[in-house]
């Protein structure tokens, strides 16, 4: 019975890794893109973008799921994820990117503006042009800067994946509670906290260390 339940829920663990794996792609460089609307100097776009960042983090992202999920279907009855696992897999990727990029570009932002303006004007001095001025100088600062924020929201990241569910995604928390309905077993679900644990555990140490080598560059 317990290779039973262990293949379930690796198989669980595989989709979390998915989402959890799909949703950073995504969502590191559409939070930047996003920080940089919300940082504009065209108002217009900058209060669009804020209020869309303001809407997302102000929302339970489960509201945010179902409302992606259903929403096209039943406002404008054409399910755009298709049906069967694979939609709501889809669904499910779409929502985790929107949250996290929204959440992900308040701490762009808040390392973008923490850089001195002095280190723009020397760039600007060097005759270096605004992506040169970003990329050669800024944004190793801005780094720098993020590396423990964005630290704390990958390691929610890893918890938040589990209410993919809430669609009928197959992951690790409904692999476990699938043996409590079937075979009255409860332990499967208490040893998916060791599967997260074990995750984080990893993630934690990975960060530390990246955190490690990025302390040579004082800001």
């Amino acid at each position: 019975m317990f290779q039973t339940v262990l293949a379930s829920l690796n198989e669980g663990f595989l989709k979390t890794l998915e989402i959890f794996a799909l949703t950073l792609l995504g969502a590191f460089p559409l939070g930047l893109i996003i920080s940089f609307g919300s940082t504009s100097q065209f108002r217009p776009l900058r209060y669009v973008v804020k209020f869309i960042v303001w809407c997302v983090r102000g929302t339970p992202l489960m509201l945010q799921l179902l409302i992606i999920y259903y929403g096209p279907g039943l406002i404008l009855g054409d399910n755009w994820w298709g049906n069967g696992a694979s939609g709501r897999f889809t669904a499910a990727v779409v929502a985790f990117i929107i949250n996290y990029a929204c959440y992900f570009s308040e701490i762009y932002r808040g390392g973008i503006e923490g850089v001195p303006k002095g280190q723009y004007e020397a760039g600007q001095v060097l005759g270096m042009t605004k992506s040169q001025i970003f990329f050669r100088i800024i944004f190793l600062q801005v780094i720098k800067r993020i590396i423990p924020p964005m630290g704390n929201e990958i390691i929610t990241l890893v918890k938040d994946t589990s209410l993919a569910r809430v669609i009928a995604v197959y992951e690790i928390i409904w692999s476990g509670q699938a043996f409590i309905k079937s075979d009255g077993l409860i332990w499967p679900l208490f040893f998916t906290g060791v599967y997260y644990l074990l995750f984080s555990g990893i993630l934690t140490l990975l960060l530390g260390r990246l955190e490690k080598k990025l302390e040579y560059f004082r800001v």
